[in-house]
């Protein structure tokens, strides 16, 4: 494999209409392990966000990229093996742009990879739609048809996996697509961009990468009567105001936001195997994910014993830099997110039990960087702000509940509902319980388990549509209706 160097003198360009465009300003990107440069990218403007929505725009209506589903299928099985070349570079730059664990990044671009080739697949699968005579000599055909430009707005604490996770069922639709990244992680938007770049199959203008450190290039995409569709993947804050400047021209809005995760934990289970699975839950990704375990929801009979394991637990976690193959905790993306957090649980910590204070690292080595250690408060009214609040890192919450009905109630008591896991020996209470769960995947014994052949999607503020899977391909198609009359047959 030919390796390419991680830090670039050179501001890394932004890759529209099928070539490099170095039109917008300079911005540095800074490691949040150590705080020092790691290289500089350019920050896309007005002008040039509006060049890439025109070029997608232009190659979906001049192009055969919307009716030849052997070409798409063919490029993105390309652009899978141009990844798969690249894949140990583009974990290495993640791990050190974004702060993740690099064992984190590699399975990152891991499953990029192969749910890009899923998609490449599905591409070939989709069976179109369906013909129907409904009386003698009356024909109705529906057929599905790519919906047009797609934005896609990606975040940046998983921008590989979560852009491709859009990415991939938009182009194998036939439709085009501006790919927005975040301006925390460009130096892994540029090695994306450049595994586009060498991407053959892929005519100009089909897929251009784009990054920004502010939101212009996104209001854009939102705003812009070219533009048929969004995906986004962020705040439920920010998701509102995409729906709400979307809807102005009734776009498509494929949603996924906030979370607040419920880890409820009954008296028969297993704290061997469910203290990891917990403690693994707040730290992965450091506390950066929608679909954190931040809230801990025990039941009484195993509460005390619960409570001490995961204290001791807490305070054990090994923090590092994010290539430290012994730590368990890397840093948040930046310094700002460790004060904003930090003021969060200090304003808020009266509202329960400090049982793990946790914080932000001062002292030592690891002082330079952004590295926040994990908080544990035990909460009980639920309309504490630790409990209503994603506040996007290490802190968790404990809770107490009594049978089924009172850990629903709570499990349900807030405005999220992306995911939760539930932790019994009694299947039959772990079905039953998670169906009445308001929550878009439910884990049962588990946490965290994720594939490109079943659905991911949110329930209530969590979120619009479903992304992976066979269904992921819908919410980038339209659906056409043909309908023709035989004279000589109708009545």
């Amino acid at each position: 494999m030919t390796q390419h160097s991680t830090i670039e003198a050179a501001p890394r360009p932004n890759w529209i209409n099928g070539r490099w465009n170095d039109g917008g300003t300079v911005g540095q990107s800074i490691s949040p392990s150590t705080g020092k440069v790691l290289g500089s990218y350019i920050d896309i403007g007005a002008d040039q966000a509006r060049e890439a929505i025109e070029t997608a725009s232009t190659a979906f209506d001049t192009t055969g990229w919307s009716r030849d589903r052997n070409q798409r299928s063919r490029a993105l099985f390309e652009l899978a093996d141009r990844l798969a070349e690249r894949q140990s570079e583009l974990a290495l730059m993640l791990s050190r742009e974004g702060g993740k664990l690099l064992g984190q990044t590699g399975w990152e671009v891991q499953g990029a990879i192969e749910w890009i080739r899923y998609s490449a697949a599905t591409a070939l699968l989709q069976t179109g739609g369906r013909s129907l005579e409904t009386a003698p000599g009356m024909y109705f055909q529906s057929d599905p048809e790519p919906m047009g430009v797609v934005g896609v707005i990606t975040p940046w604490n998983s921008p590989i996996m979560l852009s491709i996770r859009a990415v991939g069922p938009a182009l194998a639709a036939g439709c085009t697509v501006v790919l927005k990244m975040p301006h925390q992680t460009a130096l892994t938007a540029a090695l994306l961009a450049e595994a586009v770049a060498a991407t053959k199959l892929l005519p100009p203008g089909v897929l251009n990468v784009i990054t920004e450190s502010g939101s212009i290039a996104s209001a854009m995409l939102v705003e812009s009567p070219l533009v048929n569709a969004i995906s986004y993947t962020g705040s439920t804050h920010v998701g509102r105001l995409i729906a709400q400047n979307g809807g102005k021209s009734l776009k498509r809005l494929n949603l996924e936001l906030g979370g607040k995760t419920p880890l409820i934990v009954f008296d028969d289970a297993d704290l061997s195997v469910v203290v990891p699975q917990i403690v693994t839950a707040l730290v992965a990704m450091n506390g950066q994910f929608c679909c954190t375990g931040a809230r801990v929801l025990a039941q009484r009979g195993i509460a005390d014993r619960l409570r001490a394991a995961l204290i001791e637990a807490y305070q054990k976690v090994r923090l590092g830099e994010s290539e430290d193959r012994e730590a368990e905790l890397g840093p948040l993306i930046d310094k700002a997110s460790v004060i904003r957090i930090d003021a969060l649980v200090e304003r808020h910590k009266g509202e329960g039990t400090v049982l793990v204070r946790g914080g932000a690292v001062t002292e030592g080595p690891l002082a330079r960087g952004a590295f926040y250690r994990p908080t544990l408060i035990e909460v009980e009214p639920l309309d504490a702000f630790l409990i209503q609040n994603e506040l996007f890192g290490p802190v968790q919450t404990f809770e107490l509940f009594d049978d089924e009905a009172d850990a629903l109630h709570r499990a349900n008591a807030t405005e999220f509902g992306l995911a939760a896991s539930i932790f019994t020996a009694d299947a039959h209470r772990a079905r039953r319980v998670a169906r009445s769960i308001e929550a878009g995947t439910i884990w049962m014994n588990c946490w965290g388990v994720v594939t490109e052949h079943m659905e991911e999607s949110g329930l209530k503020q969590s979120g619009l549509g479903v992304l992976c899977g066979p269904r992921a391909i819908e919410q980038f198609q339209e659906i056409k209706v043909y309908v023709s009359i035989d004279p000589a047959q109708a009545a």
